[in-house]
């Protein structure tokens, strides 16, 4: 069976293959755990501080505690054996070697006391006092073994023996000239010691649950002034301040800002921040307000002169006779004059939408309004396609006809300067169902605006010449004065844009009584 050579490529290479996938890396446990401290709240790290300490300060008194009581039960322990040997030992010389009367019966022997007496290779004696009877229990065989291992007059030891561990001593038989084994049970020292270490931890439970509690208590009702502050500056923050004009009247209380506590300097910090803050508002909006007035002062005293240059220039051109190149000066001066009282228009109705005049709203067939408007364009901008679409039966919203008129025209004059002869402009009025309010859009197929300079397109005095082609002059207030009237509808005005599609989208509330409109109505303008 013939075998295949590898691929080589043509450059000779041959690609390593793939090894095995890469595996996860594992984040230490420390980074893990200072993780999850750090997403916790303060009051719940002084809490687990607070238990922590508290739970490992009880842990070090448990096992001192225990260390002490072992070694003072295990001391009492060796000194219990100690006088139970020497009762056993006396009372073996002063009986004898008599089997029947072994050391179990010395005056004062303990329950579960054990006493054996053991000759060279022959255990003799071995019993324990039952601790339940009193009565004396032999030794089982399996037991001789330890016992006779044990080396006589040297320190106690502890055996395991079949009736539990004991703590065992040998030492010369005086009746017997063997040896007397004398031993005490460890099982009475364990008990106590278990029954210490339950009720250490009982306590400790009981006292950490309780410290936690009171702890907790402690640390929110401490922590409860900086709550509150935290709550004035989340007011603040939510707050819409773009405008410079917004009332922050906000304050931390006088009883959160006392200096000498934390919360105190925090709050006392936040209310001097929150006095600058309001009064550079002040200021600014003073100053504003004079550059609105002065705006409006020198643009109606502008109109005058303007109406004045206006009409001498017509009656100049209609009572005089000029060479070709002195009538076209004459018309430049005229086109000039109107263009400046146009941009002194706007910026006098700028000043009067700045101002906030409450404009007296009456119901105006948006649909109808947009569709006059469009066929008005059509016919005075034949270089471009309007598509007009409207509701059957009309969409009426409450305004100002003059007013909306004008947001229509404006958003249809920037469609038809800012994009190439034969562009499709769509100019569409509907009803939106969930938010009950009516939509305007323009949409044209034109180059689109630039993405930076999207967000500027509705400041005052910017232009776009550089963006979207065109060759009208424009003065860079269309857009802003029609944003300033559509928010003084209580309306909202937004703008999307990519190559071949920019859409102008207008939205205004409709009146309680507005009802669905039918489906939407083309008409070729």
């Amino acid at each position: 069976m013939s075998q295949r050579a590898p691929l080589v490529p043509e450059n000779g290479e041959v690609e390593p293959s793939p090894g095995p996938p890469a595996k996860p890396l594992q984040v230490p446990f420390h980074l893990r755990l200072g993780q999850w401290i750090g997403r916790l709240t303060l009051q719940r790290k002084l809490l687990l501080a607070l238990i922590g300490s508290l739970a490992l300060i009880c842990t070090l008194i448990g096992l001192l505690l225990n260390t002490g009581m072992r070694q003072s039960l295990a001391t009492q322990l060796h000194e219990q054996l100690r006088f139970a040997s020497e009762r056993a030992a006396t009372y073996s010389a002063q009986n004898g070697p008599d089997a029947s009367s072994g050391p179990l019966f010395a005056p004062g022997q303990a329950s579960g006391t054990l006493n054996a007496r053991i000759v060279p290779g022959f255990l003799i004696f071995g019993a324990v006092l039952d601790p339940k009877t009193g009565e004396r229990k032999e030794i089982t065989e399996a037991d001789v073994l330890p016992l006779s291992s044990l080396s006589l007059d040297a320190p106690p030891v502890i055996k395991h023996l079949s009736i539990g561990d004991y703590l065992l001593s040998a030492q010369k038989d005086p009746g017997s000239h063997g040896t007397l084994v004398t031993g005490l049970p460890l099982e009475p020292n364990e008990r106590t010691l278990a029954a210490l270490g339950v009720l250490t931890l009982t306590i400790s439970l009981a006292g950490l649950i309780g410290i936690g509690l009171i702890g907790s208590l402690i640390i929110r009702r401490s922590l409860a002034p900086l709550q509150r502050v935290s709550a004035v500056a989340s007011s603040v923050a939510t707050a819409e301040l773009e405008s410079g004009t917004a009332a922050l009247e906000a304050r931390v209380t006088p009883e959160d800002s006392v200096p000498g506590t934390e919360s105190g300097e925090v709050g006392r910090a936040l209310n001097a921040l929150l006095d600058n803050v309001g009064t550079a508002f002040a200021v600014r909006e003073a100053s504003e307000a004079q550059m609105r007035q002065f705006v409006a002062d020198a643009s109606h005293e502008l109109r005058t002169p303007l109406s004045a240059i206006r009409g001498y220039t017509e009656l100049i051109s209609a009572t005089e006779h000029f060479s070709d190149d002195g009538q076209r000066s004459l018309n430049r001066v005229l086109e000039q004059s109107t263009r400046m009282s146009s941009l002194v228009e706007n910026l006098l109705l700028l000043a009067r939408l700045d101002e906030k005049h409450q404009i007296k709203k009456v119901p105006v067939d948006l649909g109808k309004l947009a569709a006059e408007i469009t066929e008005d364009f059509a016919i005075t901008a034949s270089s471009h396609h309007w598509i007009p679409t409207v509701p059957d039966d009309g969409l009426v919203v409450s305004g100002d006809a003059a007013a909306l008129r004008r947001v229509i025209t404006n958003l249809l004059a920037n469609a038809r300067k800012h994009t190439s002869a034969g562009s499709t402009v769509t100019v569409s009025v509907e009803r939106d169902a969930t938010a009950s309010k009516a939509m305007l859009r323009v949409a044209d197929n034109g180059e689109g605006i630039a993405a930076d300079f999207l967000p500027q397109v509705f400041k005052r005095f910017t232009r776009a010449d550089a963006a979207r082609s065109g060759a009208d002059g424009t003065t860079g207030l269309g857009l802003p004065i029609a944003k300033a009237i559509v928010e003084s509808h209580g309306g909202s005005i937004e703008v999307s844009s990519a190559p071949g599609n920019t859409v102008f989208e207008v939205r205004l509330p409709l009146p309680a009584a507005a009802k669905p409109a039918s489906g939407p109505r083309p008409t070729n303008g």
